[in-house]
């Protein structure tokens, strides 16, 4: 990450071994690994704030594409155009023909014959 040899890591120890002492390198080394803990924390804290920024502008983008396909007066005046650019097959069409008068008796079917046995004659 850093690029540092094995070389200059050892010149790094040996250097706080003499500024800072053997009694007090351990306390610095643990606040040293509190404070690379905590910066971690934030780089990942700030990266996941950014990953949702991303994801929200990704919904709303979806959002936009599916509003846009769900209106149908948009597809609708497509269609049309693309089956009649000039509208002249709609000027030319008649109006439906009325539907037929209903009749004038209803059709009625014959009832059964109550509790008529089958392959018995019917009773006079």
């Amino acid at each position: 990450m850093f690029d540092i040899g094995w070389d200059e890591m050892a010149l790094v120890a040996v250097m706080a071994l003499i500024v800072i002492g053997p009694k007090d390198l351990p306390v610095v080394l643990r606040q040293l690994g509190r404070w690379t803990r905590k910066a971690r924390e934030l780089a990942g804290e700030f990266q996941r704030g950014v990953d949702d920024m991303v994801r929200e502008s990704e919904i709303q983008d979806l959002k936009a594409q599916v509003e846009k396909v769900a209106d149908t007066n948009v597809l609708r005046h497509e269609i049309e155009k693309a089956i009649d650019p000039t509208g002249d097959i709609a000027k030319g069409l008649e109006p439906p023909v009325a539907a037929l008068p209903p009749a004038e008796e209803p059709l009625l079917l014959p009832e059964p014959a109550p509790h008529e046995a089958p392959g018995k004659p019917p009773a006079p």
